[in-house]
């Protein structure tokens, strides 16, 4: 039986956990440097329909009805003037069970934990060191050291692991930008919108069946370095007034007095693509590549990448970092197409952009590569 250790208990460690549960080869562990997880938090996250055909391989299918939404559209909007400017059919990619699927972050990592034995997930662990001969030895917080013959870092965009494997530190990139975040009430709303403003966008989509909504904007904001790496700072409540008032003064949406639960936080990007010389060591996740949220690819992204780290292992194969870097590409370069698009500010610009999206919405080619080349697997 194989050992398997798994750094990270978020959507991309759990997801492989799945996979390796299912199969009596493997023994495996994870390792979470949080002292417990924080499963109340209401916010969204959309799921195309690549990851979804994966998430059924584990049963995704069968979860409570009443707990995701499928939205069949992205409208956008102008968001100063409310103006409609086009809308994709999303739900044409669409098949079987496979479908475009939106919910609460926290549902879906409660679907994840179901099947994980509770003994099989170690909390207040952190990676000290890493040593290898034909085995990958682990040193943790707590002194609690073990070998494996499989490892997979997934602890995020600021994966200290990275660090210790690398041996110097790595930390990603501010990427001018703050998300704000948090959900809406009183909206009337049955598929994905988003408001394309001057240097800001925001989008607003339902969650489940129980009529609650997600709110996420992104705004152009240029920080100070001391700001960027202060997590005070973006706990000030004068910080969300703000940015609530910046991007309400810009829009003829009234949600100034429909927010909750608002959280704001900077949006951080991976500078370069990095592959380790150790053998049998994977990253997933953001761990791997951090990519801007644009393109809506985030979770997504994980969960494949989880899904080619477990057939690495098992076909033995040793293709993995070449097929991901070749997808984070493609995802990656659509996410800065849409975040450079989303913000434009100049007028004429503005209207050029528009006539574009019009055009391009309603291309079934152009729209089967920009968007059916990332949903298909």
């Amino acid at each position: 039986m194989k050992k398997v250790a798994i750094i990270g208990a978020g959507i991309s460690g759990l997801y492989f956990a799945n996979l390796l549960q299912k199969n009596q080869k493997y023994n495996f562990k994870i390792f979470e440097a949080k002292k417990n997880f924080k499963l109340s938090s209401g916010y969204g996250i959309q799921l195309s329909v690549n990851s979804i055909k994966l998430l059924n391989e584990i049963g995704f299918q069968n979860i409570e009805a009443q707990e995701v939404y499928f939205p069949k559209r992205v409208n956008f909007y102008d968001a100063k003037f409310l103006k409609k400017i086009c809308d994709i059919d999303i739900s044409k990619f669409n098949y079987e069970n496979n479908r475009y699927t939106t919910l609460k972050r926290s549902t879906l990592l409660k679907f994840l934990l179901k099947n994980i034995p509770k003994d099989k997930i170690f909390h207040d662990r952190e990676l000290k060191k890493i040593d290898y001969n034909d085995k990958l030895i682990l040193t943790f917080s707590n002194s609690f050291k073990d070998e494996f013959d499989y490892l997979l870092v997934a602890d995020g965009v600021f994966s200290k692991s990275k660090s210790i494997i690398f041996k110097k530190k790595i930390f990603p990139k501010y990427f001018d930008s703050i998300a704000l975040r948090g959900n809406i009430k009183s909206l009337e709303c049955s598929d994905i919108s988003i408001y394309l403003g001057s240097n800001f966008h925001f989008v607003v989509y339902p969650l489940n069946q129980n009529n609650e909504y997600n709110f996420i904007s992104v705004i152009r904001k240029n920080l100070k370095k001391e700001e960027v790496i202060d997590k005070n700072y973006f706990k000030n409540n004068e910080l969300l007034k703000s940015l609530v008032n910046e991007i309400s003064s810009k829009t003829s949406f009234d949600f100034k007095y429909k927010l909750e639960n608002l959280k704001c936080f900077p949006i951080f990007i991976s500078e370069k693509f990095d592959k380790p010389k150790i053998k049998n060591l994977f990253f997933a996740g953001d761990a791997l590549y951090s990519i801007p949220p644009s393109f809506a690819q985030g979770a997504a992204q994980s969960i494949e990448a989880s899904k080619e780290v477990y057939e690495e292992i098992e076909n033995h194969t040793n293709n993995y970092y070449q097929k991901r870097y070749t997808k984070i590409k493609s995802v990656n370069s659509r996410s800065m197409l849409n975040h450079f698009a989303f913000h434009l500010s100049n007028p004429l610009t503005i209207i050029i952009r528009n006539f574009f999206l019009k055009f391009l919405t309603k291309n079934k080619r152009f729209l089967e590569y920009y968007l059916g080349k990332i949903y298909k697997n």
